[in-house]
């Protein structure tokens, strides 16, 4: 016999709840935007909304009611809890007076139809009510706040604006500032006044529709404000930084971009065992991680179970960037779809050669810049002085590329700091012992090194990081390390098949568009870039679970990689600046 207790028949019906409250919203935006476009749908409802019948929730026809509806149905299919108390609280009252009418009025009873929209309404507010364990996606403790300033900000505004309209639009005589005010007041926050109640008022319709638009976008404002994800800023502190060095003690050689995992932005979850991690960042709602889960492998899928249920209950939307062949297993697993993002390039210590036709351009460029009196130093951060470090930051800061600091799934963003000891620092100087180029490698495992960050005088002469990756290279055994790993080449696959004999018009379409793009974005050049050293391919994926996800994962990655800044207050208003501490 099985010792299992067989689930309650109402945890079977909550889901399909959940889901009919969804559906029904999703339907009463279809059937809004549809009468707003459709002259016969939109009478009939509007008569039956003014006269003696009664539409089912939310069914009102037009724009504003349409995108409303709309923007709750995707709030209450991320199972947000503020978008279910809002429906319950609404959908309730609204079924009283329904239940009141059919208690009370005989001319209600009389017509059938409002039976049937009675029905409707009881059965969407039975389904609210038993999915509700369903909709548990908390939000930010600062959301009524918002809310409320939204409210009265926002319709203060509104209220403003649409008493400019009407004062400058009214053909009818005797209106005052007050009326003005009062016939906007209500348009605003009721959507529809009493024509009747203002026949000082004659407003051309645009002027009504203009301020019901400003009407729907406030309330749309207020639901988001009241449904919003917490922001999940609760980085990593002291001690979890230790227990994952100690987990990339035992288990860093596993993954090549494992150390980048001890970024000060990120935050991290663990596994019920403590043996494995899941390392991530929130970037708007997306909650992006970043490579494989960090740690035991037998852990991993404690550590990711974690993770999406506290996706879930902030309404994230989970996302992992950069995840190995085995991790993406793994991932996918657990209900995450693949997509391979590129590969990444990795060269082995011990068969590298220069020999051969095909390094033919490597060799003679590494022999053109060491003619020219370039000379690379490797060492281990612990083992430069503190005012020589000083000096390497403040020449990384100068030469970086912009103000924003990119990168985030391979990159640690920060330089120089005493917890890197093991870190691994080049300098190319050129004949007159001028510093002209620097690279930082992270440690992978005992005896690897993953490419952290490159900067270069822009005056020093073409070659100069491919120069320092073959010194690196013939450097190898002094600084203990078999295998290095460069950077990542998007979409690698595509560049070398889209440009071979008998490519398909598809393949041969998307290599065109990427070529388009590279001229923006380093995207074939950093693939030829890594291809010039014959390294060993490994291909990384992206996972995520719906495909309607991706637009917005896509946003969040390239804002955590830094090719995306949202605008502040404090970068529109105030003097930039840079540090020497921080490159």
């Amino acid at each position: 016999m099985s010792s299992e207790t067989p689930p309650k028949r109402i945890d079977t019906w909550r889901p399909r709840a959940a889901g009919f409250a969804v559906w029904y919203l999703r339907v009463a935006a279809v059937l809004n935007l549809f009468g707003a476009v459709s002259a016969p749908f939109h009478s009939q409802v509007s008569r039956h909304n003014t006269g003696d019948y009664f539409t089912p929730y939310m069914i009102t026809v037009g724009f504003t009611s349409g995108a409303l509806a709309l923007f709750l149905a995707m709030m209450m299919s991320r199972r947000k809890r503020a978008a279910w108390i809002w429906n319950t609280v609404v959908v309730a009252l609204y079924t009283l007076i329904m239940v009141a009418y059919v208690a009370l009025d005989p001319d209600f009873r009389a017509h059938w139809f409002n039976w049937v929209s009675t029905a409707v309404t009881v059965l969407l507010l039975v389904a609210l009510l038993v999915g509700r364990k369903e909709f548990r996606a908390k939000g930010d403790r600062s959301n009524p706040r918002l809310a409320l300033g939204v409210l009265f900000g926002g319709g203060a505004v509104g209220v403003a604006i649409g008493t400019v309209l009407v004062a400058l639009t009214n053909s009818a005589p005797g209106a005052t500032l007050g009326s003005q005010l009062r016939y906007a007041l209500l348009r605003v926050y009721t959507l529809a006044p009493s024509s009747a109640d203002y026949q000082d008022i004659n407003t051309p319709h645009w002027v009504d529709i203009a301020i019901n638009v400003m009407s729907a976008l406030i309330f749309i404002l207020v639901l988001y404000a009241l449904s919003r994800s917490p922001k999940g800023k609760e980085y990593l502190c002291p001690q979890d930084e230790r227990q994952l060095r100690g987990l990339l003690e035992q288990h860093g050689a596993r993954d090549s971009l494992g150390y980048f995992a001890l970024r000060r932005d990120k935050s991290v979850v663990f596994s019920p065992s403590g043996k494995a991690a899941v390392v991530y960042r929130v970037v708007g709602a997306v909650s992006l991680a970043s490579g494989d889960p960090i740690g035991d492998v037998e852990a991993w899928p404690g550590a990711i179970d974690r993770w999406l249920e506290q996706a879930r209950d902030h309404a994230w939307i989970p996302a992992v960037m950069g995840a190995s062949e085995e991790g993406g297993t793994v991932y996918s697993r657990h209900g995450l779809n693949a997509l391979e993002l590129g590969d990444e390039a990795i060269v082995e210590v011990d068969e590298f050669t220069l020999e051969g036709r095909a390094m033919r351009g490597v060799r003679q460029a590494h022999k053109k810049v060491g003619r020219a009196g370039y000379t690379v130093r490797v060492r281990r951060h612990a083992d430069i002085p503190e005012h020589e470090m000083d000096t390497l930051l403040q020449r990384a800061d100068h030469w970086r590329d912009g103000q924003t600091e990119r990168g985030f799934s391979m990159a640690l963003g920060r330089l120089g700091d005493p917890d890197d000891g093991q870190c691994v620092m080049l300098e190319c100087r050129d004949g007159q012992d001028e510093l002209r180029a620097l690279l930082s490698f992270v440690p992978w495992g005992r005896d690897g090194l993953s490419l952290d960050l490159m900067r270069r005088d822009r005056d020093s002469d073409n070659g100069l990081l491919e120069f320092m990756v073959i010194e690196l290279i013939g450097q190898a055994e002094a600084v203990g390390i078999q295998r290095v790993s460069l950077n990542f080449a998007m979409f690698r696959a595509v560049f070398e098949r889209g440009g071979r004999l008998g490519a398909g018009p598809v393949l041969r379409l998307w290599r065109s568009v990427l070529i388009f793009f590279s001229r923006w974005w380093q995207i074939e050049s950093l693939y030829r870039a890594n291809a010039k050293y014959r390294p060993i391919w490994e291909p990384r994926y992206l996972l995520f679970s719906r495909s309607s996800d991706l637009p917005r994962i896509g946003v969040a990655s390239a804002r955590a990689e830094g090719f995306i800044t949202p605008p502040s207050l404090p970068s529109l208003f105030k003097r930039r600046h840079t540090s020497a501490l921080e490159p």
